[in-house]
């Protein structure tokens, strides 16, 4: 079955998110955008319960598939809004699916701010400070739980707005190797004198070689939070370091708490520049077919470190470009290739079943569709009764067609 039908499905749910984001965050919810739920961390770290809402893709209850995980500070104020452009992006073949791990707060100065208040902030902040024993947190509780209890590709990303911003700097200074990329909302680098800056200015100064991606943003915020921004981005312009790549942008027409939403949408677009196939400009056909499709994401393999295979969605894309170029073998080695790589998948049942459907060959189409259906019915599948109309609808084609035979021998 082609992805139009699948999408509409999705893009309706998702719809939803508005109406629906008081019960996400009260309970576990299965929406178009996956399902978010609800933990509790037991932490000695930090000698407190931390209630983490942990947001898994559409599917992943009836898969075995891997993820990259992105960590998220300020978790109950942007899990939705950030699944949601997850769940679009990956849909568009901009980034692959993401488990992420949304961290409420307690004491949200304590934990993000790395430096004790200075001046008259002191006063005001009292317990700022801990972002150190936060960090701690994280790294060695927080991540091995996840760790265990969700399947997890070997890639990390860490998102912060704000004081989570300045928090998000500190960790990549100071812990450069535990998380793959960076998303750094209007970072409070004017904290405490500036002194997470001058840290992050000597980093960049010193530091040789770094894997990693950093995507940072501010709004309309004149003031030391914004002069402090243009001294980070003064010194990433100087830096020199090897695989270390950066983008910093200041959307002028939001302010400090709108800016977040569209940052974590290009920021993920940063992470991932480069995940979607290239397509040809007139026809949108993804180029090189199935061997083109198979060397892009080994590539995407090596700068990500983990095995990437060929989306289902995109196999299935190539599949139906070749059956519309009249390439029915081509099609069909495709369909199959979905087949081994999704078994749990109706889908990919689906759009094999079709495959030999269109070749005349409805003995090979009927089980295939039948398979779709029961998978479809066991997994919920929002396209379910379609699987079940083909089947049928075949079926009945096949007893026809095998009666016609035995009338005529």
């Amino acid at each position: 079955m082609r992805n139009a039908v699948a999408t509409l499905s999705r893009t309706r749910l998702a719809g939803l998110c508005g109406s629906l984001l008081l019960l996400l965050l009260l309970t576990s919810s299965a929406l178009g955008q996956g399902t978010i739920t609800r933990m509790t961390v037991k932490s000695a770290v930090l000698g407190e319960e931390r209630t983490i809402l942990v947001r898994t893709p559409v599917g992943y209850e009836n898969n075995k598939i891997n993820y990259p995980v992105l960590y998220m500070t300020d978790g109950d104020a942007h899990m939705a809004h950030t699944a949601s452009t997850i769940e679009f992006l990956s849909r568009n073949g901009r980034v692959p699916e993401l488990i992420v791990v949304g961290i409420t707060n307690t004491d949200r100065t304590r934990d993000l701010t790395p430096n004790k208040a200075t001046r008259v902030d002191a006063q005001n902040f009292p317990t700022a400070g801990g972002a150190d024993n936060f960090l701690k947190f994280i790294e060695t509780e927080l991540i091995p739980t996840i760790e265990k209890q969700y399947r997890v590709q070997p890639y990390r990303i860490l998102a912060g707005h704000s004081f989570g911003g300045l928090f998000t700097i500190h960790t990549m200074v100071t812990r450069p190797e535990l998380f793959g990329s960076y998303v750094a909302v209007s970072p409070s680098l004017q904290w405490a004198d500036e002194a997470t800056l001058k840290k992050a200015e000597e980093f960049l100064k010193t530091r040789k070689e770094f894997n990693a991606t950093l995507f940072t943003s501010l709004g309309n915020e004149p003031g030391d939070i914004g002069d402090s921004f243009e001294l980070f981005k003064s010194a990433l312009a100087k830096s020199q370091i090897k695989n270390f790549d950066w983008q910093a942008e200041q959307l002028k027409d939001e302010d400090h708490g709108s800016v977040v939403l569209r940052s974590h949408y290009f920021g993920l677009r940063k992470v991932y520049d480069g995940w979607q196939m290239p397509r040809d400009a007139q026809s949108g056909n993804v180029e090189g077919g199935l061997q083109g499709a198979e060397a892009h994401y080994q590539k995407l393999a090596q700068k990500f470190g983990y095995a990437i295979p060929v989306p289902e969605g995109l196999v299935n894309q190539i599949g139906y470009q070749y059956l519309g170029a009249g390439k029915a073998d081509e099609a069909i080695a495709a369909f199959k290739l979905n087949v081994e790589k999704y078994p749990n998948s109706a889908n990919v049942y689906d759009s094999l079943g079709e495959a030999y459907e269109r070749g005349g060959r409805l003995d090979l189409a009927t089980p295939l569709y039948e398979k779709a259906q029961t998978l479809g019915k066991q997994n919920n599948d929002p396209n379910a009764a379609l699987f079940a109309q083909n089947y049928a609808r075949a079926a009945e084609k096949l007893k026809q067609a095998d009666a016609a035979a035995k009338k005529n021998q």
